[in-house]
């Protein structure tokens, strides 16, 4: 009977660092996905500002001339 008592003990242990574990993984998760989110704001930022500065120096499809293989 002590054996399934140890065995018991064993298992309460073992789930509470699981949850320990868990709750500081999913702390970082969410540290992680608001840095994602700030990074994404920045990007967009940046995009648009490089876009007002200067327009596309990209031809369109239609300006494009084929190349010489064509």
């Amino acid at each position: 009977m002590q054996q399934v008592w140890d065995k018991l003990d064993d298992l309460e242990t073992k789930l509470s660092f699981q949850e320990l574990t868990i709750e500081e993984l999913n702390q970082e998760v969410i540290k992680l996905n608001d840095l994602v989110a700030t990074q994404q704001r920045q990007m967009m930022l940046m995009i648009s500002k490089l876009q007002a500065i200067e327009p596309s120096n990209m031809a369109t499809a239609s300006e494009e001339t084929p190349p010489p293989h064509y």
